[in-house]
């Protein structure tokens, strides 16, 4: 995914030398924003905030502070790049819980190893799943509320699997983990190759996934993962369990029961703009709609569209 790193400066002087600094990073996107409009990069909770302090017009302490009173940028990284040469200066932005001061004239592979090592172990950090490699709710939250408050028109995509654990119970664990991560892989495939860009995909837990989409049309995204998926979850089955169509589980009181193969659901939550004010909002509408797709025996997809 693109991480958005917002330059503050005020004469537009460092956007230039970050993009030309980056020009083979298709990883990165940099947005300048003047000082005074740091609302506007605090909103959309960016991936890290770079401030240029010979160019702004602002006391430096204060935008600082600024940035880490906001509660959905207090982990945010912020670098600020100064020419001013005063200890305690330094000591005193630092003190702001700013990640690093960059003393000018700065050497620009210091510069660009520095915003890629931090990038880096943001990734890292933020992954809630091993398994998968994809945010987790804390990324997901993040990225409703973005949305959310910028007045954007998107698609909230719930997906999850049918009969996974009667999978696991009959292949064990070890297997069930293997269909998780194909499962990751076929939704960011879709996505990706259908929607370049402003698109995101979280793993919620288990055999929950998200995805949100800039587009208010989301039958032929749901149509490619459920072709890819079905295409392929039948290679984590035995040539027995495929030609049968359906695999056998012991219950509690020993019952032999049948379980139809692993398919795919998905729920999908139109947010026309001003539809939902929160994200509780867009959970209750996922569920329902989550519950009509799995209703349908197979892999299916159901739509809520209403205003």
């Amino acid at each position: 995914m693109v991480q958005e790193i917002y330059i503050i400066d005020d004469d537009d002087s460092s956007i230039l030398v970050f993009q030309e600094l980056f020009k083979g990073d298709k990883e990165y996107k940099f947005i300048s924003v003047k000082s005074h409009m740091i609302e506007i990069a605090l909103k959309n909770i960016p991936a890290m905030i770079i401030i240029n302090e010979d160019a702004i017009d602002v006391d430096v302490i204060d935008l600082c502070k600024r940035i880490r009173n906001d509660e959905d940028n207090t982990i945010t990284p912020v670098i600020v790049v100064s020419s001013n040469d005063n200890p305690e200066h330094r000591i005193r932005i630092l003190q702001e819980s700013i990640e690093y001061y960059i003393k000018k004239p700065v050497n620009e592979n210091y510069l660009y190893y520095t915003v890629k090592n931090i990038g880096r172990l943001l990734t890292i950090n933020r992954r809630i799943s091993p398994l998968t490699g994809l945010p987790g709710n804390v990324q997901i939250h993040a990225e409703l509320k973005k949305r959310l408050l910028n007045k954007e028109a998107f698609s909230v995509l719930y997906v999850d699997l049918d009969n996974f654990k009667a999978y696991n119970d009959v292949y064990g664990f070890l297997k069930g983990d293997e269909i998780i991560k194909f499962t990751a892989d076929t939704i960011l495939a879709s996505v990706h190759n259908m929607i370049e860009e402003g698109s995101f995909v979280g793993h919620i837990g288990g055999d929950d996934f998200v995805a949100i989409v800039p587009t208010t049309n989301c039958d032929k995204l749901c149509q490619d993962i459920i072709s890819h998926f079905d295409a392929k979850v039948l290679e984590f089955f035995t040539p027995e369990d495929v030609q049968k169509g359906y695999i056998e589980v012991a219950n509690r009181r020993g019952i032999i029961e049948q379980f139809p193969l692993t398919s795919v659901s998905i729920g999908v939550v139109v947010a026309d703009v001003n539809r939902f004010y929160n994200m509780l909002e867009i959970g209750e509408v996922g569920a329902q709609v989550k519950h009509a797709a799995k209703s349908v025996n197979g892999s299916s997809y159901s739509i809520d569209r209403r205003k």
